[in-house]
């Protein structure tokens, strides 16, 4: 069964004549003869009562009529609403963000894409690099923006910025009148960290180890604001990215002696289909923050 022969049955039923059918989708009597009389031969019904001069529906005829009817209107409207997606009338893209970012960082993102795309929705979701990287990967998230890993072998990875990590600590702070922070310049100091699922905190770990320093994690947060607030109030020091301590009231941000840095990406899974309005990001996304 075609989608033509639908098509010619359901015009020669509105008309009630295979020459009027045929002169309205512009092709020959005989196509349409044709492909009525195959569409019977496959149904094993008669669909027109063709002893009358004019053409009529069997019982059985209208009953095909009514549903095929729904199926060639929903068909249309697939089709429509397919065209909406290729131009970017509408479209869903679901990002995964973590907390460092969402507040300072993809707000400029998506602001820009938003004026570009009006039509596009945008779903956000915030949870920890490593939490968003499992999500990729499960297909439950179409993108995350993340701190990009050394190794990411089932990513595609698009880095967009680098940013230095810094030791932030209270403005009156000793640590505060210093240039840059040395290891055993913070060998004791009680640290806040972020919450298990983040890759900034196993970098941070990373780093410590490779330092050969320990200090001693008092308080865990997965939100940024709450950090600043515990060190402003000198419950302790945080390893956080500039951009989040620069111009942060009671707080100062002091680089490490030997200088930190970590990328910040667009990633998203390797294989995977990507839609128009998802490309679409992508490639706003190359675009200079």
């Amino acid at each position: 069964m075609e989608l033509r022969q639908l098509e010619y049955f359901q015009m020669a039923s509105r008309l009630k004549n295979i020459t009027r059918a045929a002169r309205k989708l512009r092709v020959s009597q005989p196509n349409i003869t044709v492909a009525i009389k195959k569409l019977e031969t496959e149904l094993g019904v008669q669909l027109f009562d063709r002893s009358q001069k004019q053409l009529t529906l069997t019982p059985e005829g209208a009953v095909f009529l009514k549903r095929i009817e729904i199926a060639l209107r929903n068909i249309d409207d697939a089709i429509l609403e397919v065209n909406d997606y290729k131009q970017l009338q509408k479209g869903t893209i679901k990002i995964g963000i973590p907390p460092m970012m969402g507040a300072y960082l993809f707000p400029k993102v998506f602001s820009g894409f938003r004026r570009l795309h009006p039509k596009l929705d945008v779903l956000l979701y915030e949870e920890g690099s490593l939490t968003i990287r499992e999500k990729l990967e499960s297909d439950e998230l179409d993108f995350g923006i993340i701190i990009v890993p050394d190794a990411a072998p089932n990513l595609n990875v698009l880095k967009m910025i680098r940013k230095q990590l810094m030791v932030c600590v209270a403005e009156d702070s000793p640590l505060a009148a210093k240039d840059a922070i040395k290891p055993k310049d913070i060998a004791g100091a009680d640290l806040i960290m972020m919450k298990e699922g983040s890759y900034l905190r196993e970098v941070v770990q990373s780093k410590l180890s490779a330092l050969k320093i320990t200090p001693r994690t008092v308080l865990e947060s997965g939100q940024i604001v709450t950090i600043k607030g515990l060190v402003a109030h000198k419950v302790g020091i945080a390893f956080l990215l500039d951009f989040i301590c620069d111009d942060t009231l009671g707080l100062k941000a002091v680089p490490f002696s030997e200088p930190i840095y970590v990328d910040i990406g667009l990633a998203w899974k390797k294989d995977r289909y990507v839609s128009k309005a998802a490309q679409a990001f992508v490639d706003f996304c190359k675009q200079p923050l």
